[in-house]
């Protein structure tokens, strides 16, 4: 997967799971769809879902430093 892709994918999924974990959006949404019992189960899949998005975050973002770090290494060899 390429560097952008998964920095998108761990930002877009932070804020997702982060929006979802410290504001009512998602509880107020199970409730209005009639599946309001499965409320107390959410934060043992959002609360890790948030850590792994923003794992993914931070691995994309050092991973794309690296890569341009690189990149200008052989800019200057060449």
């Amino acid at each position: 997967m390429k560097n952008a892709t998964l920095l998108k994918t761990g930002i877009v999924g932070s804020a997702i799971a982060a929006l979802c974990c410290f504001t009512p959006l998602l509880v107020t949404l199970f409730g209005a769809v009639g599946l309001a019992t499965w409320v107390g189960h959410l934060d043992s899949i959002l609360v890790p879902a948030l850590f792994l998005f923003l794992a993914l975050t931070i691995y994309a973002f050092l991973r794309k430093d690296k890569d341009d770090c690189c990149e200008t290494d052989q800019k200057g060899d060449a």
